[in-house]
């Protein structure tokens, strides 16, 4: 006699409620990864295998996976392990092909001012370095690809946020917050809303030593871009004087419109 699945849940075209129907691995991939979200400079081996007690040769396999899909990356020089830009979907080609274009540009801004160049795009609610073109000074402002930095404190994040709808950017402050990162970080959302108006009417936005206490940076969006973007130059505050910050941004400017002309004409051509 076949056996009565009358009560299966699945062939009822749903699930028990009841039942556990979660898989090991992927409970484990979903602890990985809310380690990583919860971490600003990034994890360790040995944080992954303290919090999920698994051995650290299964830890190590795990992030080495998630590294191959680029849901993880590792730092080389620290060892530690960053979300990754796979988290951006569907956009991951339309970044590939602006970082290839960026890259030429930004090495010309870094060779011509001498200072870190960089690239990053709006994901979630934070600020994602796509590429950084540092500094050859032994005393440089340069984060890492990959790392994320808040909306409110950065440059590239007030570049973005001056062309998005007040209610989006509303929205990604209510949930990131605004921590003082310094003590000229704007932590009010009023506050933040007027500078944007100053970034719309400037056409650049500077980050005047809000981030980190000693560094300066200015930037300027990539408008027409399939994701949200923006190009920066940063440096130490002693050596990137307000002063300097028009002639940057002029620069930075230009630049900004090769970088966006070039991804129009490659789509054009491949549609052609």
């Amino acid at each position: 006699m076949p056996a009565d699945r009358s009560q299966d849940p699945e062939d009822a075209g749903g699930f028990a409620e009841d039942r556990d129907y979660s898989l090991r691995a992927v409970d484990r991939v979903c602890a990985i990864l809310d380690l990583l979200q919860q971490s600003v400079d990034g994890i360790s081996l040995n944080t992954v295998v303290d919090a999920t007690g698994m051995p650290k040769s299964s830890a190590y396999r795990y992030l080495w996976t998630l590294e191959q899909h680029r849901y993880v990356e590792r730092d080389d020089e620290s060892g530690l392990f960053r979300l990754g830009l796979g988290f951006l979907g569907m956009q991951s080609r339309h970044l590939e092909l602006l970082r290839e274009c960026a890259r030429p540009w930004l090495e010309k801004l870094r060779d011509e001012f001498g200072e870190t160049a960089n690239l990053g795009v709006l994901d979630s609610d934070r600020i994602i370095y796509v590429d950084i073109i540092e500094s050859r000074r032994g005393v440089r402002l340069a984060a890492s690809r990959g790392d994320r930095d808040p909306l409110h404190s950065t440059a590239i994040g007030k570049a973005i946020a001056a062309h998005l709808a007040e209610d989006r950017v509303r929205d990604v402050l209510d949930r990131s917050g605004m921590p003082r990162r310094s003590a000229n970080t704007i932590t009010s959302i009023e506050e933040y809303l007027a500078e944007l108006d100053n970034v719309r009417s400037l056409g650049y936005a500077v980050d005047n030593l809000e981030n980190e206490a000693d560094g300066r940076c200015v930037a300027v969006p990539l408008l027409g871009t399939s994701v949200p973007a923006a190009i920066s130059l940063s440096a130490p505050a002693a050596r990137f004087p307000a002063k300097d910050v028009g002639k940057a941004a002029k620069a930075l400017l230009d630049v900004a419109t090769q970088i966006v002309s070039r991804p129009r004409a490659r789509n054009d051509d491949d549609a052609a």
